[in-house]
């Protein structure tokens, strides 16, 4: 499967499962209200941490030697058997310390986590094992899966008036499903490992762990923060903007997902000319959605937000600021993702080490300075500064050439889009066709998307071409 066809069924796949998280979280934000959304999201958020901390790195480690070829059986016999034994450690924080963790997340959520967690590292663990097995396709159909089946169960939970337990409920009941069903496709093998395979694998996860605990602070340093020092319902309200941002982000996942496996091949291969090539490459498109989504979030911010329900329109500068952060953080996990591609983690533990501290510091300070928007603004300010110095580091060890060209038309396409679109919103306000906000908004969005796609088609040779070559072979044309 190529690179591009491998992506888009990522990419596909990633996006079937945000629809379905977006109408989910629709109903619960209008049925439960922004507080309660609130105490789930730092309870999840609190999980993805304990979670990082179970797989210390493990799990990034074996997909980098699973996918090198080379005693596969092996790396995944050692690696379960090391995820499992920190995970232990973990479980028995949490049982120790329940008391505390119900008091900050503000309900008795303590074994609910404990059961989240759990399922969730044995989740990552066979994650990452197809990921490493490069069937990173199949990897990422389970995504919608688990959000599909997750939000099933907690809506019918929620209309049983279960409320925030049925929203934990079904959160769990999506990953047990997953973990069942991603098992039964790994077609690795256990077999006995060998002291050079642990060796092997913590040689890499002690630099690798910090690329995880960077994503988690990326996403919810800021949730876990304003947990601590505002009222659960602006944490509702600023996790709803967070989730939408987080759609804008699918496809630069999806483009990341695909080629890690490739650039490890090359580098396991010493192919220095396609390690050029793929990186060039992937910096062309890895904004291709993010670019515009920023611009649709200035003009349609507002509107979306209200969606929600009419307390949550207060987040719209929220969700701005960080379709923003979500925007360059792509770019410096594309960067990153190439480094960790070429067996170099101690260089991106030395990236994320500045993101990390500079994110936790920000958030504190700005916090308690400006409260919520002073979270967004911190995503905002550390991730431009983690996205230099991974700019840097990769130039000093890949000779690659930055496609600013491709990326300029995409901001080009972008701005014109926004002219258009911000121009028919005051026309649409200025007449009552009775669409009412929800119609006005998917008519306004499905506009704006076909006049950028359409304009960066007109204007990008290099667009046409990587679309032409990306499509399916069945299509007669």
């Amino acid at each position: 499967m190529r690179i591009g066809h491998t992506a888009a069924v990522v990419f596909v796949s990633k996006l079937f499962g945000s629809a379905l998280g977006f109408v989910s979280t629709l109903y619960f934000a209008r049925v439960l209200g922004a507080e309660i959304l609130g105490y789930f999201s730092v309870a999840i958020a609190l999980v993805s941490w304990l979670k990082l901390g179970g797989s210390m790195g493990i799990s990034a480690a074996m997909t980098k030697r699973i996918s090198e070829r080379v005693d596969q059986g092996a790396f995944l016999t050692s690696g379960l058997l090391l995820i499992l034994g920190t995970s232990l450690v973990f479980a028995l924080f949490i049982v120790a310390f329940g008391n505390r963790i119900d008091s900050y997340v503000g309900y008795d959520a303590s074994l609910y986590i404990l059961l989240i967690f759990l399922s969730g590292v044995l989740l990552t663990v066979v994650s990452s094992v197809l990921k490493g097995e490069n069937r990173v396709h199949i990897a990422g159909v389970l995504t919608p899966l688990n959000v599909g089946i997750s939000s099933f169960a907690q809506l019918i939970l929620v209309s049983l008036g279960m409320e925030l337990t049925g929203l934990f409920i079904g959160y769990l009941i999506g990953e047990v499903a997953l973990v069942l069903l991603g098992t039964a496709l790994v077609t690795i093998g256990v077999t006995v490992p060998k002291r050079r395979h642990f060796r092997s694998l913590l040689d890499y996860a002690r630099y690798a762990w910090m690329s995880g605990l960077k994503s988690q602070s990326f996403n919810d340093v800021d949730t876990l923060v304003l947990g601590a020092l505002v009222n659960p319902s602006l944490v509702g309200i600023y996790s709803v903007a967070w989730s939408i941002s987080q759609f804008l982000s699918l496809f630069g996942r999806s483009i990341r997902s695909a080629l890690f496996p490739e650039i490890s091949q090359a580098e396991a291969q010493q192919n220095d000319e396609q390690i050029s090539r793929l990186t060039k490459n992937s910096l062309a498109y890895i904004g291709l959605i993010a670019i515009p989504g920023f611009f649709g979030s200035l003009v349609l911010g507002d509107r979306l937000m209200r969606i929600y329900g009419p307390e949550f329109e207060q987040g719209s500068l929220i969700l701005s600021l960080l379709v923003l952060a979500v925007l360059i953080y792509s770019y410096q996990q594309q960067l990153t993702g190439i480094l960790n591609g070429i067996d170099r983690p101690d260089v991106t533990f030395r990236v994320n080490v500045a993101f990390i501290v500079t994110n936790l510091v920000l958030n504190i300070v700005l916090v308690m300075w400006r409260g919520w928007i002073g979270a967004a603004i911190a995503s905002v300010i550390s991730t431009v500064i983690g996205a230099v110095i991974a700019f840097w580091m990769l130039r000093r060890l890949v000779d690659f050439d930055v496609p600013v060209r491709e990326i300029g038309q995409q901001f080009g396409s972008a701005v014109f889009m926004a002219i258009i679109i911000e121009s028919l919103r005051r026309f649409l306000e200025g007449v009552d066709l009775g669409l009412g906000n929800f119609g006005t908004v998917l008519l306004l969005v499905s506009v704006g998307a076909g006049l950028y796609f359409s304009t960066l088609l007109a204007i990008s040779p290099n667009f046409r071409k990587t679309v032409w070559n990306n499509l399916p072979d069945a299509v007669p044309l």
